[in-house]
């Protein structure tokens, strides 16, 4: 049963997994909200658990940096493992001013600039959704917490360190909330599994103002968009 990415066995993950990129996140997420915790993968150092939270079994481990990273994990745990959802939990650059350094984002949608579609043969542009139901609950959720929320399409870019650095303007000018670099991906392939996906991320940096936080504080800092994943988790 493991694969080459994955020394876990059918039945260690739940049907559920949060997936946040930085496997270090992973393990806080774990060790602070569930309970009864099995680490169940250390391949090349990307953590993956199972617990309980609220009597549920919910998986989270870490998807590494960008698409072609978070695609390997994503289809694993869809097509081996029998995952039915995952939720994304991570971090993002804020395109919009209303959009501020702590504030969550629920994805409706990802663009991108990546060629990721093109492996489908469509003939034309594909646009990546998440799960209504997910992103319902996770709204609804995140307002009787008092959180603040943008609901919204997001870039999933392919580039960190853009050669042209005021491109961002142009999909800030297109309505895109934030950038990070996998949710496309993972869209993708929920759609084409037919299984569920969704993305919840929290701002950690701002293109509008140049805010920016740590490392540590996006390492164990972003605990809404946490405990909003793991409320919606089934």
């Amino acid at each position: 049963m493991p694969t080459a990415h994955n020394q876990a066995k059918l039945g260690d993950f739940g049907k559920t997994v949060l997936l946040p990129g930085d496997p270090l996140r992973a393990k806080f997420i774990a060790e602070t909200f569930l309970e009864d915790v099995k680490q169940v993968n250390s391949v090349r150092n990307m953590f993956g658990y199972t617990g309980y939270y609220k009597g549920k079994k919910v998986s989270v481990m870490g998807s590494g940096m960008g698409m072609p990273s978070l695609g390997i994990y994503a289809t694993e745990l869809y097509n081996e493992y029998g995952v039915e959802s995952i939720i994304r939990v991570g971090s993002a650059g804020s395109y919009q001013k209303e959009c501020e350094v702590f504030d969550v984002i629920i994805a409706q949608g990802a663009s991108t600039n990546s060629s990721w579609a093109s492996q489908y043969d469509l003939k034309g542009t594909f646009s990546a959704l998440g799960s209504f139901d997910l992103l319902e609950k996770a709204y609804h959720k995140a307002k009787d917490m008092n959180v603040r929320v943008h609901v919204g399409n997001i870039l999933s870019s392919d580039i960190f360190y853009n050669d042209k650095p005021e491109v961002w303007k142009n999909w800030a000018r297109m309505g895109i909330l934030c950038v990070e670099m996998e949710t496309y991906a993972l869209y993708s392939i929920a759609a084409a599994l037919h299984k569920k996906a969704l993305t919840i991320l929290t701002i950690s940096d701002s293109f509008v103002d140049s805010k920016i936080t740590t490392s540590e504080e996006r390492e164990k800092s972003f605990k809404e968009m946490m405990e909003i994943a793991l409320e919606i988790a089934e």
